[in-house]
């Protein structure tokens, strides 16, 4: 029997807090205590409040560091982890010069796919990611490579082979039927193995016909227990070509609702330039959007009004979107996603940053009764950020900011570095 009492800094949501960072919706304790029992979390609170007996329970202390839930990604391509900072031009233009390139390979290199497979798991969590929502490619073995390197970890972590059968690489493309029967297969084979997930992935509505988006739809109603991961409204120009593709859909989004793909078990990725009635359709459906402020920045996609959406009742995480995001980090997705609304006269509050990297995602990926926050009785997944990673952010936490400042703060000047311990349902990682 394992039994850990960690001391230190603690803080945690236990609920959304809004645009105004109700300060009643965050847990923070200055000198708390994480009790974690066999991989579980036993008890979150104040030090003095909870005093473990040393004779049952290992204490360790982590001094001046904060603890945190573990990050949830809620929007990453791992196999493109190697093309971060490929020069950008538009969307369209990065796919046809990085992105579909880097895919092939993975097709034909089998030992290549379970490197870069390891490469993407590791640093994840060594920038404090604990779980994820990943994009494999359209082979079956890039969904094997990631499934095992993050098995081997014990991470939480959901992924689906690509669907595509047009508008690609030949050899990136199949026909329904083949990726139907492959996608079952993995389906079986992964979902609910450990603290693994599947997610239905088609890539978006220009790479598949209709035939192809509605034989996913059905997948998904035939297995209740997945998710749905897509893109949606990125880019202006993908947009457009999506109106060509399907002039009988009058916006992108009912692309999805006719192919049955809009549900709440969804998750759209971007949704950067969705009308007002998509944000409504997509909140009464209950489906989620990630949010991937470095890659619509880096690739000039254009502004996300998390506001609105947030407004309409959508749920919303953030994705790093790896690799045309430019950071594994989550907490320079935060501080990205605080410029962005910057950009349009909307300041993030430190306190629903948190929340969208942690219990916002997890909602979004349907595991909020898991992982999230510090709830007895959740799987104990968290990182340990050192306050005094850099001589910067040394100096600037020295006055014992209060938990407000100190989580901006983090977000400002955090990165890899500041990340001093990870630990998946209590073991340490990194």
């Amino acid at each position: 029997m394992s039994r850990i009492a960690h001391r230190g800094r603690i803080a945690h949501m236990l609920r959304d807090p809004g645009s105004t960072g109700d300060a009643t919706a965050i847990a923070y304790f200055a000198d708390g205590c994480l009790l974690v029992e066999n991989g579980l979390v036993v008890a979150c609170d104040h030090w003095d409040k909870v005093l473990p007996d040393a004779d049952n329970w290992q204490i360790i202390n982590h001094d001046d560091a904060l603890i945190l839930p573990g990050f949830v990604d809620t929007h990453v391509h791992y196999p493109q982890s190697d093309i971060i900072g490929g020069y950008g031009e538009h969307l369209m233009h990065w796919l046809d010069n990085y992105a579909f390139p880097v895919e092939q390979k993975i097709g034909t290199d089998l030992e290549y796919a379970a490197n870069v497979a390891e490469f993407f798991i590791e640093q994840s969590l060594q920038n404090g990611t604990t779980s994820a929502l990943v994009f494999a490619t359209v082979h079956q073995h890039s969904v094997d490579a990631i499934f095992e390197a993050a098995l081997a970890k014990n991470m939480r972590l959901i992924a689906g082979k690509v669907l595509m059968d047009r508008n690609a690489p030949e050899d990136l493309c199949e026909t329904v039927e083949q990726g139907n029967i492959a996608t079952q297969k993995l389906i079986e084979k992964w979902h609910g193995k450990a603290r693994l997930g599947y997610a239905i992935t088609p890539r978006f509505a220009p790479t598949s016909t209709m035939q192809q988006l509605l034989a996913a739809g059905e997948l998904l109603q035939a297995n209740q227990q997945v998710l749905m991961h897509t893109h949606l409204s990125e880019n202006k120009k993908e947009i457009e070509l999506v109106g060509e593709l399907f002039p009988d859909c009058a916006d992108y989004l009912e692309v999805y609702e006719k192919a049955g793909l809009l549900c709440e078990r969804s998750v759209f990725a971007h949704c950067v330039h969705l009308s007002s009635s998509e944000q409504q359709r997509i909140a009464k459906a209950g489906a989620s959007i990630a949010f991937c402020p470095t890659s619509n920045l880096f690739l000039g996609s254009g502004l996300f009004d998390l506001r609105a959406a947030r407004n309409c009742g959508i749920n919303v995480g953030l994705g790093t979107d790896i690799g045309a995001g430019t950071s594994f980090s989550m907490l320079s997705t935060q501080m990205e996603a605080y410029k962005v609304g910057q950009l349009q006269g909307d300041s993030l509050h430190p306190f629903e940053a948190l929340y969208l990297a942690t219990l916002g995602g997890a909602k979004a990926l349907h595991v909020e009764d898991k992982i999230g926050n510090f709830a007895s009785g959740k799987e104990a997944d968290f990182v340990v950020l050192d306050l005094k990673a850099t001589k910067i952010l040394a100096r600037r936490t020295a006055n014992d900011p209060d938990i407000r400042e100190l989580l901006f703060v983090l977000s400002v000047l955090g990165s890899s570095d500041t990340v001093l311990q990870t630990w998946l349902a209590g073991e340490r990682v990194v």
